[in-house]
């Protein structure tokens, strides 16, 4: 689907999203006029899927990264959609993804502090509905983060 160019074209765009299409152009060896008609029809297949600017949480005092593995109570037909509907509701819930096995889902919370941590697992996740078990996790670092693909 995809040829050298246009890998050439997706490796730089992922290096530097903020490029013109001239600089891109430039970078990937291709006239700009053809590095754009490949970018919109990459865009168009659903291959770039938009850009988005990262904010670094920790930065703005957010000095606290759970994970918490959680069991649901599939006894209850609905326990998956109204579990996750509550999650979303919650504004320290980062992430959100389910899973196959043990865990069913995992929840990315960010806090201020273990204070601020306490009470938003206190009076929130513990009141999220359909719970049977949770585990959380508390992150000590970050060895690798890193979304670009090897193309």
């Amino acid at each position: 689907m995809l040829d050298d160019t246009d890998r050439r074209i997706l490796r730089q765009y992922q290096a530097d999203p903020d490029l013109t299409v001239a600089a891109l152009s430039e970078r990937a060896n291709v006239s700009a006029g053809a590095c754009w008609r490949r970018l919109e029809k990459m865009r168009a297949a659903g291959i770039i899927q938009g850009q988005e600017r990262v904010i670094d949480w920790a930065a703005l005092g957010y000095a606290v990264q759970v994970s918490l593995r959680v069991t649901l109570d599939k006894t209850q037909r609905l326990a998956f959609d109204e579990f996750i509907a509550a999650a979303r509701a919650l504004p320290e819930v980062l992430e959100i993804q389910t899973f196959l096995g043990r865990t069913d889902v995992r929840l990315l919370v960010i806090a201020r502090d273990m204070g601020h941590y306490m009470d938003v697992y206190r009076s929130r996740i513990l009141h999220l509905p359909h719970m049977a078990d949770i585990e959380p996790l508390m992150h000590v670092a970050t060895i690798r983060s890193d979304e670009s693909l090897p193309l």
